[in-house]
């Protein structure tokens, strides 16, 4: 009987440590602070003001920004490869008009969806390619791309609004399985991108490529490859945010929203995506998107001005860089 008193009691505690390890190793992951500040961020404002918390106000803050979520889980892969895409909000503006201008030109609905996000394949595409062969720095390219798209669209459409689009076209109105379909793909594209990062050998290829271009390619990586494949990931999710984002309204304005492009790669970085490369997970740049859209709901609900929150973007930027710097020099990995 004494011996089987340890094993009764207090092999149980010891048992159920390893449980509470994961729990707090969870707690203490970027998704799981992300998570956290969500929930809390919805008590402190909820208790200030009960209707940030009414059904509403809640669908508005995930069905309005899902595709910037989208959008932030291809950044996501970019940034973790090494590189980043300063042309994401101009691009989603310009695949989004793209879009609605066939939609109303009588094209089959189906290809109105179908040939924006084929377009946004070639031309990231495109640009890992210039990218990787032509060894031009990504910021530099995507800078430039930025201004040919964002200057093109307003110059050919002048921002006019695209209205009389046709009965069905609005596919982000729609609810399958009884889920708005933005959230839907939001959530589906989420798993699908992190299940593919973590088990996948491509996936896998951009974190050692962003972790150390040289030791990758001594294992067999081809830099060049993967620069190029993770780009055209990325427009697969830029083409799906534009397609979504086309069709949550019944008009699109033809033109670029406003900070778009910095609002996706903050969610990027927020979610524990290190600015330098090799490291982070989709689920984390989902999660900061939510996280994001909620703080500029909230600023509304407190009464502050949304000048405000352009200050907190930054903020959370500055914060998360800084982290991260500490964290690679801790582990020795940064002089």
């Amino acid at each position: 009987m004494a011996l089987r008193g340890p094993s009764g009691a207090g092999g149980g505690t010891v048992a159920r440590r390893p449980g509470l390890a994961r729990i707090a190793r969870l707690l203490a992951s970027q998704e799981g602070m992300l998570l956290l500040a969500i929930l809390l961020l919805g008590a402190v404002v909820g208790a200030i003001n009960p209707r940030f918390l009414a059904e509403r106000n809640l669908q508005s803050i995930l069905l309005g920004n899902a595709y910037v979520a989208v959008a932030a889980i291809g950044m996501s892969m970019v940034i973790i490869c090494g590189h980043i895409d300063i042309s994401v909000g101009s691009l989603i503006g310009v695949l989004a008009t793209l879009s609605g201008t066939l939609a109303v030109a009588g094209l089959p609905i189906p290809l109105c969806w179908l040939l924006p996000i084929l377009l946004g394949v070639l031309i990231t595409t495109a640009m890992g390619a210039m990218i990787a062969f032509l060894r031009i720095p990504a910021i530099v390219l995507t800078l430039g791309m930025l201004s040919i798209l964002k200057g093109g669209l307003i110059s050919v459409t002048g921002g006019a609004w695209i209205s009389d689009l046709p009965r069905g076209y609005q596919i982000a109105q729609t609810a399958p399985l009884g889920v708005k379909m933005p959230v839907l793909c939001m959530l589906l594209l989420t798993a699908a991108a992190a299940a593919w990062m973590r088990y996948s050998a491509t996936g896998r290829s951009f974190y050692a490529v962003g972790g150390n271009a040289e030791a990758a390619e001594l294992s067999g990586i081809s830099r060049r490859r993967t620069t190029v494949l993770v780009f055209a990931v990325h427009g697969l999710f830029v083409g799906i945010a534009a397609v979504l984002y086309a069709t949550q309204l019944s008009v699109i304005q033809s033109s670029v929203p406003a900070n778009l492009e910095l609002t996706i790669i903050t969610a990027a970085v927020v979610g524990g995506v290190s600015i330098l490369g090799g490291a982070g997970t989709v689920l984390g740049a989902t999660l900061a998107a939510v996280l994001i859209a909620a703080i500029g709901s909230a600023l509304i609900f407190v009464d502050l001005s949304p000048y405000w929150f352009r200050a907190v973007q930054g903020v959370l930027i500055l914060l998360t860089v800084l982290a991260d710097l500490s964290r690679r020099r801790r582990r020795g990995t940064l002089p």
